[in-house]
């Protein structure tokens, strides 16, 4: 049974990931500064720094894969912390990427974005670009096997309150309406991080070794009818008001493909959780939240 440690597993994409491991019968480590609330019974929990030597190289002991998903994540809060943002998605790498050099990691995978063929994203896609330069690096020069994971847009449980979707289903389940900072022509590829998490292991896989993989789904939609769709399983009257003098640039308006840091195959669900269905699940959720508050 191969050992696989998932950095920053007590978060949203990460601790999906590690359950879909476990679910394949691998052994799963969980580090993350923070216990993770998801943990599995068949799962070890080490609480510890990236930037602690000490701890990262205990952590890989005997460990064959290591996932990466710690970092900044919300495209808003690297904006505005810019020095934080690098120190995390750049230099945590890179200490984690020489600790793996060390331990004769077999994989490493990287959790990316599909902001790396944008140029929207600020700070957080350009520390996305930057990583992936260093792991392609520590390739060449350590024969370290890698796997970029370039996700849509994901949704589902376990989302931060930042996560667009979320952030959506929050705003009309809460409010009875959505104000919305855009066109309504803006188009994602949608993917349920169930869906994700389990093409992300299958990515472990000879055919996926040293390749860059943008992990996306079949559905494609726009924002208004995103909305149009959240406000109907909500249940909720129709209330949403465009900002379209008021747009974040920080995020892109069709899922981008300008810019290829490296040739990347594209890897979608055979099978499926259907839009509609992960909205109703997101709603009640929310609902179920929101009612124990109030």
């Amino acid at each position: 049974m191969k050992k696989v440690l998932v950095i920053g597993g007590s978060g949203f994409m990460g601790s999906h990931t590690a359950d879909e491991l476990s679910n394949k019968g691998y052994q799963v480590s969980i580090f993350d500064c923070v216990k993770s609330p998801y943990l599995r019974s068949d799962q070890e929990m080490v609480v510890g720094d990236i930037f602690n030597k000490n701890q990262l190289e205990k952590a890989m002991l005997d460990v064959n894969i290591v996932y990466y998903f710690a970092g900044v994540a919300d495209i808003g809060d690297a904006k505005d912390n810019p020095e934080h943002t690098i120190n995390m998605n750049v230099t945590g790498i890179a200490d984690v990427l020489h600790a793996s050099v060390n331990a004769k990691i077999e994989r490493f995978v990287y959790a990316s974005t599909m902001y790396v063929y944008s140029s929207h994203g600020s700070f957080y896609r350009a520390s996305k670009q930057c990583a992936e330069i260093i792991i392609e690096a520590y390739s060449e020069e350590f024969a370290l096997d890698y796997t970029l994971l370039r996700y849509g847009s994901l949704y589902g449980p376990r989302a931060q309150e930042w996560n667009g979707l979320r952030k959506y289903v929050d705003q009309v389940v809460k409010t009875g309406r959505l104000d919305y900072r855009g066109t309504g022509r803006e188009r994602r590829e949608y993917i349920h991080v169930v869906d994700a998490a389990i093409l992300s292991v299958k990515v472990l896989d000879d055919a996926h070794k040293n390749r860059a993989i943008t992990v996306t789904g079949h559905q494609v939609l726009n924002s208004k009818t995103l909305i149009n769709m959240i406000f109907e399983i909500s249940n909720v009257e129709y209330n949403a008001n465009f900002e379209d003098e008021n747009i974040d640039h920080s995020h892109y308006e069709t899922t981008p493909y300008r810019y290829t840091p490296k040739n990347a195959m594209k890897l979608v669900p055979l099978e499926f959780i259907d839009i509609g269905q992960g909205i109703l699940d997101l709603v009640e959720q929310v609902s179920s939240e929101h009612n124990k508050n109030n």
